[in-house]
């Protein structure tokens, strides 16, 4: 279908649909679509668990995602000066909330990560993932550019205080997030390889030292090494799934698992897809989310600027890290991590802050030579 949109249009539209990257956003769309189908497929047998009407898990769930599309169409108009001030604002709120989830906040399976606002749950660490990508790409780059700005220091003091904020929490999980889009970054900015080793040494005696003082942590690798170790229901259950639904899948609606996986829904989502759709759909998925990652990587290699190749490889990493946790917990290939499958498991902070990274990586690989501001 033609667009209706002229190249010599200068509306902010204009300017936006003649140097956003179709590619990118096309695969970004077909992962929403994807996301509505299976809520259809989970969420009505969580629903009536709940007592709630068949279809309010879905209903709420197609909310969130379009208020996710609008955060992210609105933050990919956005320039680069405008989306670091955008994630320096909501890296504070963030903090902020973070220290009131400690002071406050309400205790799941162990760790106290959410907040009621105005009636609303909200997970600050979801805030906090993309805008701290975005921040320290800022400090560091800023660093490399004016001499006496410490900007590796900086960024490091923002990221052990963020750390610190989730690790009392806890959640080991959020917390290798950070550290794996903070390391990528140190990384790709040149820092020395002694500091490469010392990072790396720290985070082994980090990931040592939650095994002997986390229960829940220690916990999840026991079973994950011993399935005799204690309940591994849900893994056990995710495998039946995917082994039933084989290579084309039982058919919409058809499948089982839904009925008796309580998180059917957000952590084990993608064994719902495999039982009632099957292994090659599920195969496609994987690709898609490759797609956008490696699309993302292809546009910013090309890019000259810091800025833009440190911000967008925290946000990818990020992006990448979480879909690859939820599928491979899914398939016991490593310890059950409660992460979500980007903008298809259910789940509105997720879809939100998701919506706000992207957005992000789409307005910073825009191929704007005029009004690109470079750092």
């Amino acid at each position: 279908m033609k667009t209706t949109i002229a190249r010599t249009d200068d509306s902010v539209i204009g300017q936006w649909w003649w140097t956003v990257d179709r590619y990118l956003l096309g695969a970004l769309f077909i992962l929403f679509g994807i996301g509505i189908v299976l809520s259809f497929s989970a969420t009505p047998a969580i629903a009536e668990k709940l007592n709630l009407e068949t279809y309010y898990l879905i209903k709420h769930q197609a909310v969130f995602l379009f208020l996710a599309v609008c955060v992210m169409l609105f933050v990919s108009m956005q320039k680069p000066r405008t989306v670091r001030l955008m994630a320096l604002a909501a890296l504070a709120a963030a903090f902020v909330l973070l220290v009131l989830v400690l002071a406050g906040g309400s205790e799941i399976k162990g760790s106290s990560r959410w907040i009621r606002i105005f009636g609303i749950s909200v997970q600050p660490s979801e805030i906090a993932k993309p805008a701290f990508a975005v921040v320290a790409a800022w400090l560091l780059s800023l660093g490399k550019k004016q001499e006496k700005f410490p900007g590796a220091l900086s960024a490091s003091a923002v990221y052990a205080v963020l750390a610190a904020l989730l690790i009392f929490q806890p959640d080991f999980g959020m917390t290798l997030t950070v550290s794996a889009i903070f390391g990528i970054e140190l990384f790709l900015s040149g820092i020395p390889m002694v500091a490469v080793y010392i990072l790396a040494f720290l985070g082994a005696v980090g990931s040592v030292t939650a095994y002997y003082t986390i229960p829940h942590v220690q916990s999840r690798i026991d079973r994950f090494i011993n399935p005799q170790a204690g309940d591994t229901f849900q893994v056990r259950t995710a495998l039946e799934a995917v082994r039933n639904g084989g290579l084309f899948g039982r058919g919409p609606g058809e499948g089982h698992v839904k009925n008796i996986l309580p998180d059917a829904h957000t952590d084990f989502i993608m064994a719902v897809a495999a039982e009632e759709y099957g292994v090659i759909i599920c195969a496609a998925v994987v690709i898609l989310f490759a797609v956008i990652v490696l699309r993302g990587f292809f546009l910013i290699f090309k890019d000259k600027n810091l800025f833009t190749l440190l911000a967008v490889s925290g946000l990818l990493t990020q992006f990448g890290m979480q879909a690859f946790v939820n599928i491979a917990s899914t398939l016991s290939m490593i310890p059950t991590k409660g992460m979500t499958l980007p903008f298809i498991s259910y789940g509105g902070s997720s879809l939100l802050s998701l919506g706000f990274g992207m957005g992000m990586v789409l307005a910073l690989t825009r191929t704007t030579n005029n009004i690109r501001e470079h750092t």
